[in-house]
């Protein structure tokens, strides 16, 4: 196939935009009833099915056991980067403004960078050290520190926690997969995530779903059965923007992918203002601008430029 890399960048600000969507629609579940827990437990169950589903249609050596230390790499990414990934979003989206909650997680590509240089001792370029002056004043400006740290406790705890949940996918997708592809990769990640997580909370428990749902904000005078609103996170929110940051990769290299879906926590922005009637403040957009002009710096700043997988969905 010939690169076209018009048509990624196409693919990849989809994937963007529907990420960002679905931090809207996860709340609607999570607030008409459904625990957490049980939420990640059917929504990582039902990504898994889809895609063992596109597996099964496009690329069905993916089912292919892992061998040697792949199996350390499938495990690591099921645990950390998709099952605590999606456990610790879930919790900061569902007390956090949107934007907030995914700014603070997209601090991830800073944690890596200093995690190369000062654990690694890998050489990485001078611009590493105003990306992260930029992400920490911007995150000052967002927060407000002045006036004294106004967001839930708990949940930016989260989103800081996801946004180290997120660093590890990124290390640990560096790491030789062997013959392993991406979707082969994920998938088996998936598998981990879903029995570790339906050990804890069983996704056949989720009696809630059943339940009538609230648009909330904007829109809560409408309302929906929340397993429409569940299955539109598991289709739309996470199988379908995944799979169009696969076909990306086939356009453009992982290092300008994961730039540029960098896009998503601007684009819970304008969810956050347009549905649920969630507005910063001037200074506050400015700590935005400045964070994400400080996450691209960082993704940027590695002297050696590794092939990682496609973002994971969140």
């Amino acid at each position: 196939m010939t690169p076209r890399p018009a048509l990624g960048y196409a693919l990849v600000l989809a994937a963007a935009s529907l990420f960002a969507v679905n931090a809207g629609v996860s709340r609607v579940p999570l607030r008409s009833g459904t625990d957490i827990e049980t939420f990640t437990s059917v929504r990582v169950t039902g990504a898994l099915a889809l895609l063992a589903l596109i597996a099964l249609l496009t690329e069905r050596s993916a089912f292919r056991l892992p061998r040697g230390r792949q199996v350390a790499l499938v495990i690591g990414l099921g645990l950390v980067g998709v099952a605590g990934l999606q456990g610790f979003y879930n919790v900061a989206i569902d007390r956090l403004p949107l934007s907030i909650a995914l700014l603070v997680e997209y601090l991830g590509p800073v944690w890596v960078v200093l995690w190369v240089r000062f654990v690694r001792r890998e050489p990485v370029q001078p611009r590493m050290w105003p990306a992260l002056a930029l992400a920490l004043v911007g995150l000052a400006l967002v927060g407000r520190i002045w006036t004294g740290v106004a967001f839930d406790g708990i949940g930016l705890l989260a989103a800081l926690t996801a946004g180290v949940c997120f660093a590890a996918y990124f290390l640990l997708g560096e790491h030789d997969t062997g013959d392993m592809t991406p979707l082969a990769v994920i998938l088996w990640a998936f598998v981990v995530a879903v029995v570790t997580i339906n050990l804890i909370q069983p996704f056949w428990t989720a009696g809630q779903l059943g339940e009538t749902a609230s648009l909330l904000g904007r829109l809560d005078h409408l309302s929906v059965p929340a397993w429409v609103a569940m299955t539109t996170v598991i289709v739309a929110g996470t199988t379908a923007p995944f799979f169009l940051m696969l076909l990306a990769l086939r356009h453009l290299p992982a290092t300008t992918v994961s730039v540029v879906a960098m896009l998503e926590p601007a684009g819970a922005v304008v969810v956050g203002w347009l549905w649920f009637a969630e507005s910063l403040a001037p200074v506050q957009v400015a700590g935005v601008l400045l964070v994400l002009g400080g996450i691209v710096l960082a993704q940027t700043s590695r002297r050696t430029r590794p092939e990682t997988l496609p973002p994971t969905p969140v």
